[in-house]
């Protein structure tokens, strides 16, 4: 069971990060919030290294194909992600602001791992859970920001529900840790929520019809 919760959550994280990419390209913006994308780079770089370098298991080696992934979104978000923002907002702030992000992640990671340790990974569980909860928020607030889903997928919606899910079963409702499912169980009600959302604009698309979007500005 446990070896199975494990690889579904991998397999629907991998769809996430494959996802994202290729919505990324196809409409040249960003598919996952900076602040999580910055979370997870930094939880999935650490926990990758972490776990090779000392006892290489089946997540160690999700965590590192994750962690290529990011890159890639990463990329992304600083080729693209400039259009998103006002004008104001000139290409050198835009990079210092997203370089500062991913690097105060680390930091947040690294102040778990300082707190609860490595010993029984509750570093890395209550870390990975919160941050998975802010990214639900995020997705449902950049829906809004774009007013529509431009940028967005049912499918990294579905999956990213679906890869919280299975942990939340493996490290939450098996063990008994009444943190896990509590915010296991909030991630899924915002998950739920943005998947709503994205059906309610794939049935009435007229309703989030827009003029020819900003990205067609030259600001970058």
């Amino acid at each position: 069971m446990n070896l199975f919760l494990t690889l579904a959550s991998g397999l629907a994280w991998t769809i996430v990060y494959i996802e994202a990419i290729r919505i990324g390209f196809r409409d040249k913006t960003y598919a996952i919030p900076i602040a999580a994308l910055g979370l997870n780079i930094a939880w999935e770089w650490t926990y990758a290294v972490q776990g090779l370098a000392n006892d290489p298991q089946v997540q160690s080696w999700i965590n590192l194909v994750w962690a290529l992934a990011d890159v890639v979104i990463l990329y992304t978000f600083f080729r693209f992600g400039r259009r998103e923002f006002p004008t104001f907002v000139t290409r050198p702030l835009f990079i210092a602001w997203g370089v500062a992000i991913v690097v105060m992640s680390f930091l947040v990671q690294w102040l778990f791992i300082a707190e609860f340790g490595l010993a029984g990974m509750k570093s890395a569980q209550y870390s990975a859970f919160l941050q998975n909860l802010l990214m639900s928020g995020l997705f449902i607030a950049m829906f809004a920001a774009r007013q529509g889903p431009r940028g967005q997928s049912l499918v990294i919606a579905v999956a990213k529900w679906l890869g919280t899910l299975a942990p939340t079963i493996l490290f939450g409702f098996l063990p008994g840790s009444l943190f896990v499912i509590g915010i296991g169980l909030l991630c899924s009600v915002f998950d739920l929520a943005y998947i709503g959302l994205l059906v309610w604009a794939r049935r009435s698309p007229a309703t989030f019809a827009r003029p020819a979007f900003a990205a067609s500005r030259s600001v970058d």
